[in-house]
């Protein structure tokens, strides 16, 4: 009796192999680190592939709204489809759901902005960010990622806060100190770090140090919120 190949083989199988989602991907990913965009020959050569080949893949990416191409430089960027899929994932809209509330409510008392942040992968990702709002601030663009080792937020969400808070300058941004608490999940483990990257200038209108009571409180707040929601982020 013929048996069905294992799922090791299959994995390996060169038969098994998608060539066009292996191209699609490609395209992605290579998007996924550029700012400014790439020209389909540019795009062709960074993935070792002929302009041909990359050319349909490139027609049916931007027909399914995943890149678009900008009239004026030709150029093909990444949309905001992946980030929009991201947070229709349960887990992941219902922690953003449950966060916004006391987020804007601190951003308010505190006078600067504020923004949640989650593993992904060997990365911190910013999955929600409330504007300042006062005149001056600064801000972290939702979807933007970092290295873990580099970032406060990184450090809280491995364990390296162990007093429940972190304060420390940013090691990117001179002038900003980077003031971090974990959200904690139901079994009180770090599922989410909440950050105010403090800016400390003429127009302050409060103190770094009241600015972090009210920071810890917040996450304490989002904190309970989590840990007594469901298992999809929903109450």
């Amino acid at each position: 009796m013929p048996h069905a190949p294992d799922a090791a083989s299959t994995a390996e199988s060169p038969e098994y192999a998608v060539p066009a989602l292996d191209k699609a991907l490609d395209v992605l990913e290579l998007l996924a680190d550029q700012s400014g965009g790439l020209t389909q020959a540019a795009i062709a050569t960074a993935v070792g592939r002929s302009v041909n080949q990359i050319f349909r893949v490139l027609q049916r990416l931007e027909r399914r709204g995943w890149i678009y191409r900008d009239r004026r430089s030709g150029l093909y960027l990444l949309s905001t489809r992946m980030l929009d899929l991201a947070h229709r994932h349960p887990p992941l809209r219902g922690l953003v759901e449950l966060a916004l509330g006391p987020m804007r409510r601190l951003a308010e008392a505190v006078r600067q902005s504020c923004n949640l942040s989650v593993l992904d992968a060997d990365r911190v990702r910013v999955i929600a960010q409330v504007e300042s709002p006062a005149d001056f601030g600064f801000r972290a663009r939702v979807g933007a990622d970092f290295p873990i080792e580099s970032t406060a937020a990184g450090i809280a969400l491995t364990g390296g806060a162990p007093a429940g808070f972190l304060r420390r300058d940013d090691p990117m941004q001179p002038g900003i100190t980077d003031l971090v608490v974990p959200v904690l999940g139901r079994d009180d483990r770090p599922v989410a770090a909440l950050t105010i990257p403090y800016v400390a200038t003429s127009f302050s209108e409060i103190g770094v140090d009241d600015v972090f009571g009210e920071l810890i409180e917040a996450g304490r707040a989002i904190s309970a919120r989590l840990q007594g929601a469901g298992p999809d982020g929903t109450r």
